[in-house]
């Protein structure tokens, strides 16, 4: 067995365990923004990652503008377009806190961010700075559609999930661990193992990192000091008609977020 070390560097099986809901998450950002934002076709994707969703929305003629951090990761978004998406794509390398590109103030119409890449953002301030400008970026009645798994602080055990899929004759097995948070220091642990067997291939990418972590408490004064507002909020499996009622809690959580300058 062959060991590899950042599933980043290796977005062919980052992709395969990601990818498996691309239309179906698009159809539901799409709905989002027509029923709560401009309709407008405009977007927006921090932390694009391989570009799975900037090539589906390409490929429903929207303009897509996406950055990452990773070179591999929008190399491999580039080469998955085709020459007319190229013409509605544009990606850039940049982090989260600090991108800008002065064409696009005030001139998106919608944003999305829906893996939980935020708790990426290992500060306050560094969020902070995140929030703010992809809100300067926003058209005033745009919205911003923010995934990500709210933190129990009282959870007592580790969790754990586990995907399994197919990529040509290979087997792709995913197992997130996530560690007991730790209230002071606002972070809990992370750990990714992907297993990859198939013909002549024997690999284990194994990846660590860490996590900010939010309660509902903490990320809605986050979200104000940002000048954003909550419209409403989804659960993880992209039924627009059916927003979460006010006052449920559960921790999966895609909050549609607008600037508070917007008219109700």
């Amino acid at each position: 067995m062959e060991r590899l070390s950042d599933w980043y560097d290796h977005p062919e099986y980052y992709e395969a365990i990601f990818g498996t809901d691309t239309e179906r998450e698009m159809d539901f950002l799409l709905e989002v923004g027509r029923r709560y934002g401009t309709g407008g076709k405009r977007l927006l994707e921090p932390a694009c990652g391989a570009g799975r969703l900037v090539a589906e929305a390409a490929r429903r003629k929207c303009e897509v503008v996406g950055y990452d951090i990773s070179e591999k990761m929008l190399a491999h978004a580039r080469q998955r377009l085709t020459p007319a998406q190229r013409r509605r794509v544009h990606l850039y390398p940049s982090r989260m806190e600090t991108f800008y590109r002065p064409e696009l103030e005030g001139q998106v119409d919608m944003a999305f961010n829906m893996v939980s890449t935020f708790r990426y953002l290992d500060s306050e301030a560094a969020a902070l700075a995140h929030l703010e400008g992809t809100r300067r970026l926003l058209k005033p009645e745009g919205v911003y559609v923010l995934g990500f798994h709210l933190t129990d602080y009282d959870r007592r055990k580790p969790e754990h999930e586990r995907w399994v899929e197919r990529l040509g004759k290979d087997t792709v097995v995913c197992n997130t661990h996530e560690g007991l948070p730790e209230r002071r220091a606002r972070r809990s642990a992370m750990r990714n193992r992907l297993r990859i067997t198939g013909p002549g291939k024997d690999l284990l990418i194994e990846t660590h990192w860490y996590f900010r972590t939010y309660d509902l408490a903490q990320v809605r004064r986050l979200f104000r000091r940002a000048g954003l507002r909550v419209l409403e909020v989804f659960d993880f499996d992209y039924q627009v008609e059916v927003p979460r009622k006010r006052g449920e809690i559960r921790l999966d959580s895609i909050f549609v977020l607008q600037s508070m300058k917007s008219p109700a």
